[in-house]
């Protein structure tokens, strides 16, 4: 569809026509999760940001929920070590986030008495943390008027507003422009909105199988009332793990996050055929602070005893 038919398709739909069928929709439908409920606090929703990106909400609960029972306030995680925080991350994969995470709980602890900033631009100043992960903490924990654009909710505008089957494989300045433009005036229904249009995106406008029958806008649709064309951007980008540098390093890794102390180089040897590329992994886990090589050549977490 042309940026001409999805301004048309905008102006044709107003704004507030979206707000009350998704967010009562949510309401009836929203999904009980923990960084859902009020004793989760902003700590408890920053933490499950930081864990679900690019991760299924059912791969993070558990660990999540042990988390939480381990750190219950983020001074209680800046002072471990990071490599503890890397260590209880377990299998979720990308784990430069559990440093960043790490990084940001020191200085929530340093500069903020240990309580998470209320200040939209406060959180985006402490390290680990960009746009999305500021307004979602604000937003979801402090109920204030932010747009909170993640895929879902990206998905979700492309279709109903632009008329297209998805969004560019990055987020756009107009994408921002636009879910400005859709935010609800009252802060707190803004950040109900922000809550239920990305609902909306994990269980119904989902990447592969949309169920409109059952979304709660599809008369407003501008996807489906343009006939749901198919994609025709670039391609969209595809995940691969199997034999990629990515694979050798969670394995290299599982191996630091179970052991005792540190690692002797030949049972690190042991998880992959090709050593040139487990060099380059093990290398790479140094290089970014997920290992520390030791003077003897034994390996370890950072910061983490033996």
């Amino acid at each position: 569809m042309t940026a001409t038919t999805a301004t048309t398709a905008t102006s044709t739909t107003p704004p507030t026509a979206l707000h009350s069928p998704v967010i009562d929709w949510f309401a009836q439908h929203a999904r009980d999760l923990p960084w859902r409920r009020p004793e989760a606090g902003a700590w408890g929703v920053m933490v499950s940001e930081f864990m679900l990106q690019q991760t299924p909400v059912s791969r993070v609960l558990p660990v999540y929920e042990e988390w939480l029972r381990r750190w219950p306030r983020p001074a209680d995680l800046a002072t471990e070590p990071a490599g503890e925080a890397v260590r209880a991350w377990g299998r979720l994969g990308y784990p430069r986030r559990a440093l960043r995470l790490h990084s940001a709980a020191a200085a929530i602890a340093e500069r903020h008495g240990g309580e998470v900033p209320t200040d939209h631009h406060q959180l985006l100043a402490l390290p680990g943390i960009g746009e999305y992960t500021a307004a979602a903490v604000a937003s979801f924990a402090y109920g204030q008027r932010h747009a909170v654009l993640d895929t879902n909710v990206r998905r979700v505008f492309a279709r109903v507003v632009s008329g297209t089957e998805y969004p560019p494989n990055a987020t756009t300045a107009a994408e921002r422009k636009l879910a400005r433009m859709l935010l609800p005036e009252e802060p707190a229904v803004a950040a109900r909105w922000a809550a239920a249009t990305m609902e909306l995106g994990a269980l119904l406008c989902t990447a592969r199988g949309p169920e409109c029958g059952r979304c709660p806008i599809a008369d407003l649709c501008a996807w489906r009332q343009a006939g749901s064309p198919a994609h025709e951007g670039p391609p969209r980008r595809g995940q691969t793990y199997a034999g990629t540098d990515r694979q050798v390093r969670g394995r290299l890794l599982a191996v630091l996050r179970e052991a005792a102390g540190p690692a002797e180089r030949a049972v690190l040897d042991r998880v992959w055929h090709d050593p040139e590329q487990r060099i380059r992994a093990l290398n790479g886990l140094v290089g970014d602070g997920l290992a520390e090589r030791l003077p003897d050549g034994r390996y370890r977490l950072p910061g983490t005893g033996g």
